[in-house]
């Protein structure tokens, strides 16, 4: 499907993003870009790990954005500055604010769909 947008309706397919951001060799954010609102189709790799794929290009301690995110497919862990950690998998909804490591669990990537950081995260 081709991208349609006029004054009252966008649509975008994910496959035909407007920017790709690559992770240091372990998957890549597909940015949709919908004018004041920016979605992110994220890959993780299996090995992607936040600390070592996306640190270098963040130049942080630790993921300072704030996600709000669908996961599609494959699992992730996410452990907080503060201790809290969880698991996502495929169907999960989550909301992580700054603060974070993240990595892929198992052999399987994970697809995430972003709402709310795809504007900033692993922009170089």
């Amino acid at each position: 499907m081709a991208h349609t947008t006029g004054k009252s309706l966008s649509v975008k397919n994910a496959s035909a993003p407007d920017e790709t951001r690559k992770f240091e060799g372990k998957g890549h954010l597909d940015v949709l870009d919908f004018g004041d609102h920016k979605v992110g189709v994220v890959t993780f790799e299996p090995g992607w790990k936040w600390s070592a794929n996306v640190k270098p290009i963040a130049k942080t301690d630790s993921c300072q954005s704030t996600h709000l995110a669908y996961c599609v497919s494959g699992r992730m862990k996410i452990v907080h500055d503060d201790g809290t950690e969880a698991e996502v998998g495929p169907g999960d909804l989550m909301h992580v604010t700054p603060g974070h490591d993240a990595w892929v669990i198992g052999n399987e990537p994970c697809v995430q769909v972003d709402f709310m950081s795809a504007a900033s995260y692993a922009r170089r």
